[in-house]
């Protein structure tokens, strides 16, 4: 069973969507969104992200936190907004010493509909047909926070057998190299 924290950050409204996987099942442990008010200054908001965020840590123990990586459109602005709350999300995981992982629109897209360009409604409508609810979630930024949980989820086993492989290759053409320059492996 592998839990996964998935965040789409965002300084007016984050998502966040608990998953948990187990084997090629998934299911949805949580999900929703921490929103902050724009009368409020930049600093307490992010408080506000990073504390809610730590709960969120705390009370459903993930293995990881996916975050969804900085879209730079053409509102710069907007990303650097975005940069900030991600940072907010990420100081959290570190503190709990969670391990984070990145993905961007395109690869969430991917491995929840299958296409890298898919429509917002169709991510959502995936993303309650992959964790077998009733309705697609609401609001999309809970909807794409869980898209982000679910392909951290379906790629942490993959990612997982390259690093064992790695591990397990690695001493081998090591003590194979040793040998071929006539050293003892």
């Amino acid at each position: 069973m592998v839990v996964v924290l998935g965040i789409d950050p965002g300084t007016a409204h984050t998502g966040y969507g608990v998953v948990v996987a187990r084997g090629r099942n998934l299911g949805a442990l949580d999900g929703g969104t921490i929103d902050t008010a724009a009368s409020e200054p930049l600093e307490r908001r992010l408080t506000q992200i990073h504390a809610r965020v730590r709960e969120l840590i705390a009370e459903h123990e993930p293995e990881a936190v996916a975050v969804e990586q900085l879209y730079f459109g053409q509102n710069a602005q907007s990303a650097l907004a975005v940069g900030h709350a991600r940072g907010a999300v990420l100081l959290a995981a570190g503190m709990a010493e969670v391990p984070c992982f990145a993905y961007t629109p395109q690869q969430v897209k991917q491995a929840v509909c299958g296409s890298g360009r898919a429509a917002k409604d169709q991510v959502q409508r995936m993303v309650g047909t992959l964790l077998s609810l009733t309705e697609p979630p609401e609001p999309d930024h809970a909807a794409d926070a869980l898209a982000v949980a679910i392909c951290h989820a379906n790629e942490a086993p993959l990612a997982g057998r390259l690093v064992a492989a790695t591990a397990m290759t690695v001493p081998a053409v090591a003590a194979q190299a040793a040998v071929t320059e006539g050293q003892p492996a």
